[in-house]
């Protein structure tokens, strides 16, 4: 059982992390189902706030810098699938 000092520590840190994490998987959630629709140019337009959320919370912790550098490259891999079939 851990400690109350380092329980409150945890909870505090959750608490700041979490708006952070979950703007940045709603965003994500918000392109892919752009995508799915098929609205290109408002999925690109909508990339980089995504890019930014996902920047943002590597940089004050809450997600791992390589995960976010892992989300981010989905995406433009998601993207650029969807304009190339788009294209055929």
């Amino acid at each position: 059982m851990p400690s109350a000092k380092a329980h409150r520590v945890s909870l505090r840190k959750r608490e700041n992390k979490l708006p952070l994490k979950s703007k940045a998987r709603n965003q994500i959630t918000k392109i892919r189902k752009l995508l799915s629709d098929g609205d290109i140019d408002q999925a690109q337009e909508t990339a980089s706030q995504v890019y930014s959320s996902l920047d943002r919370a590597a940089q004050r912790g809450a997600i791992h810098p390589k995960n976010a550098a892992r989300r981010k490259s989905r995406i433009m891999k998601a993207i650029q699938d969807v304009v190339s079939s788009s294209r055929e």
